[in-house]
Formats: structure tokens, C-alpha cells, sequence
């Protein structure tokens, strides 16, 4: 029996749209990303928009890459173990695609040793390394800023304070080197503020946006080599 031309031509119609569809690309997928740490973090006296993981974001999604929204788990004042008790206390998924962490200037404001410190550190980024998905590749940890610069230190002993810094820092890069943990040194911008008084907040202690976007900047490249998994 013969076939009406007209159906045949329906027929490869139908096929042909079918074809492609199914050769449409996968839909994109955004990455996460969980920022944890103490004042630094959530980003004490500025807008949400200019705490240091909400730019970071907002960079990243100007690229290629696409992000969900930065989770922040952090308060001002937190210490380590502070931080980790609310840690086991939030709703935390099982798997982020991008950790970072930046705790240690509440521990040396209170004067607890740094082999206290060292300790309850490493146990931070072991945790953190789970909640990449044991992808330590991902996981990436910031230093300490130097407080004893900012207005908030006039009369104190800025020359201890910034001695006690470096040894803390020292034992944070020397834990990132044993992990093999990405580390970055924005200690060195924090000081700068002794002549750029606009990278501090106007509570006269914490970053302004200005120096989070500082902060930004050497972080970037971090993200520039790697893809997710």
C-alpha cells in the first residue's frame, strides 16, 4: 500500500523534532558554597551584600561559573570551639561544593594558647574536608587579619598583638601544609589599613567592604583551575 506523501512528510517532521530534542544540552547546574568562621565571615558593621563570601559569590557568578547563594555559618565573637558547637547545631547538608573557613583572632583575643588552638583548628578542617565530600581540593582557609591596626587597639600593646597573630597564622598555614589545604594570606592586606584608613568599618575594628573586595581578589584564582566533580 502506498503512502501519501503528505504523511510521509509528517512523519519525518515528527522524527526530525525528536531528534532534536533529545540532542538538547543538560540543564546548568550551580555550585554551593559554605563560608564558616566568626565576625570576619558574617561580616560584622557592613551590608550583607559586602561581607567577603557574598562578594565572592557575586564575582564568581559573573563568570562562568553559577553559584546558589553563600551559606554562612558564623557570629561575632566566636572561638573554635564555639564554632563547632554550632556547627553540630545547624542544618548543614552533607556535601558542599566549595568550603572555606576563618576562625583564631577571638581565641588570641582571649588568651588561650596556640597549642589549644592548633588542636581545635585542625578538628575544624577535618570537618570541613567531610563537608566538601572529603574533597580537600575544595576546601580552601583564610588568616587571621591583624586587629591591633584598627582604632579599636589605640592603647594596647599593637606590637603583642601582632606577634600573637603571626604565631597563630603560623600554626594555621603550617595545619593547611600538612592537609595539603589551599591557604591564603590576607593578614598583609589587614595591615594596610594603618595607611588606608578606608578599609576599616565605621565601628573602627572590623573590614570595610573595600577590604573584603581585597580579599576577594586573591581568593579568586583559587576557583580558576578547578571544575566540580
Amino acid at each position: 500500500m502506498k503512502r501519501n506523501p503528505l504523511y510521509l512528510a509528517r512523519v519525518f517532521l515528527i522524527f526530525l523534532l525528536c531528534g532534536c530534542q533529545s540532542k538538547q544540552p543538560p540543564p546548568s547546574t550551580t555550585s554551593t558554597y559554605l563560608a564558616l568562621g566568626d565576625s570576619y565571615t558574617i561580616g560584622e558593621s557592613v551590608a550583607d551584600s559586602l561581607r567577603w563570601p557574598n562578594q565572592l559569590i557575586a564575582a564568581l557568578n559573573q563568570s562562568e561559573k553559577k553559584f546558589e547563594p553563600a551559606t554562612i555559618v558564623a557570629k561575632t565573637g566566636w572561638t573554635t570551639d564555639e564554632l563547632a558547637t554550632a556547627m553540630e547545631k545547624a542544618t548543614l547538608t552533607s556535601k558542599y561544593d566549595y568550603v572555606s573557613l576563618l576562625i583564631g583572632v577571638n581565641n588570641q583575643y582571649r588568651g588561650r594558647s596556640v597549642e589549644n588552638f592548633r588542636e581545635e583548628f585542625t578538628q575544624l578542617l577535618d570537618r570541613s574536608i567531610a563537608l566538601s565530600g572529603e574533597n580537600k581540593e575544595k576546601v580552601f582557609v583564610l588568616s587571621i587579619p591583624d586587629w591591633g591596626v584598627t582604632p579599636f587597639a589605640e592603647g594596647r600593646n599593637r606590637n603583642q598583638i601582632a606577634q600573637e597573630i603571626d604565631r597563630y597564622n603560623t600554626a594555621i598555614a603550617e595545619v593547611c601544609r600538612n592537609y595539603e589545604v589551599a591557604y591564603f594570606d590576607i593578614t598583609s592586606i589587614s595591615r594596610k589599613a594603618t595607611t588606608s584608613p578606608n578599609l576599616i568599618a565605621q565601628d573602627g575594628l572590623h573590614p570595610s567592604g573595600i577590604m573584603y573586595a581585597q580579599w576577594v581578589e586573591i581568593v579568586l584564582p583559587f576557583f580558576n583551575t578547578l571544575t566540580n566533580d
